[in-house]
């Protein structure tokens, strides 16, 4: 296992990738989207390390955590981070978490997949918003994960008081990038397989984020809502983009200030739980059922046989 996260390590992922898309433009000076995507790939690790360096930062700005609060709000929903890592255990739980690693190898590998830039926007914008937004959110309910929080009794956690604790660890849990990125990959998906590809990851990044402990499944909701606004912001939505960000700033404003109440009100969070699952479902429909994306490096083979 220790093989497989130095394997899946982003930071060396991105650079072998990077690599690998250097020697294949070279290989190649006049295919327009090979530079394109040594681009995206270079975009990916500036950000990402942005990302981290922002998070680490955060971790000092704000020591406050929320763990406890989103810990509660997973029991008024009826599920836990803990019953699904005791679901999931064995091998299972073992490929889940080598899922959990292959976020980066994936947006990496969607970037070819969909074409750097289309008519309707490109995955890579999905990114860049996910990483210069995902900190702002992070910053208004820091978390860290129930394996933080809760340590070796994480998967059967004691009763807790519904207050902010002090926790040394980035805030990196509420909303869950991982589900927001799993769901961008899949509004941008098009053609059978690779959609049957993006709903696998989906489902697979869902179960892993919570049985390795890295998430609550409060963030995965929140997560919902911020995928939508990544990539309605990658598809050039703006307007829509804004409706998807108040959504999930919502979210993160109602757990930061309103905790005590939602947390009195279960029924409350199941139905906003899952109003916004539906919301996301309805996107993803939506978007299927629009026409499929046009490479604007590729030639319109239509206008060409006109001629």
């Amino acid at each position: 296992m220790r093989f497989l996260a130095f394997l899946f390590n982003s930071p060396i992922i991105g650079l072998l990738a990077l690599f690998a898309a250097i020697v294949w433009m070279l290989r190649n000076d006049k295919d327009k989207v090979r530079p394109m995507l040594v681009i995206g790939l270079t975009l990916n690790l500036i950000f990402g390390a942005l990302l981290t360096v922002g998070m680490s930062r955060e971790n000092s700005l704000f020591p406050a955590k929320f763990d406890f609060i989103l810990f509660l709000l997973d029991k008024d929903l009826g599920v836990s981070a803990g019953w699904v890592a005791i679901q999931t255990n064995g091998i299972f739980r073992t490929v889940l978490g080598i899922i959990y690693m292959l976020m980066v190898p994936m947006m990496i590998v969607w970037i070819p997949v969909t074409g750097y830039r289309t008519r309707r926007g490109s995955v890579v914008g999905a990114y860049v918003a996910e990483l210069i937004a995902g900190p702002m959110l992070y910053a208004l309910v820091p978390a860290c994960g129930p394996v933080y929080a809760f340590g070796a009794k994480w998967l059967n956690p004691p009763a807790v008081e519904a207050k902010p604790i002090h926790l040394v660890g980035m805030p990196n849990a509420f909303p869950s990038l991982h589900l927001a990125t799993a769901l961008v990959c899949l509004l941008f998906a098009r053609g059978g397989v690779w959609r049957t590809v993006a709903i696998l990851f989906l489902i697979g990044t869902a179960l892993a984020t919570l049985s390795t402990g890295e998430h609550y499944v409060i963030d995965l909701v929140a997560g919902l809502a911020f995928g939508c606004f990544a990539a309605a912001v990658g598809f050039l939505r703006f307007k829509r983009a804004l409706v998807y960000l108040g959504v999930a700033l919502g979210w993160s404003l109602s757990v930061r200030y309103g905790y005590a109440f939602l947390i009195a009100h279960p029924v409350l969070v199941r139905v906003l739980a899952i109003l916004t699952l539906l919301m996301a479902v309805a996107t993803v429909v939506e978007e299927w059922r629009g026409p499929a994306n046009v490479n604007l490096l590729e030639p319109d083979r239509s206008l060409t046989a006109v001629q």
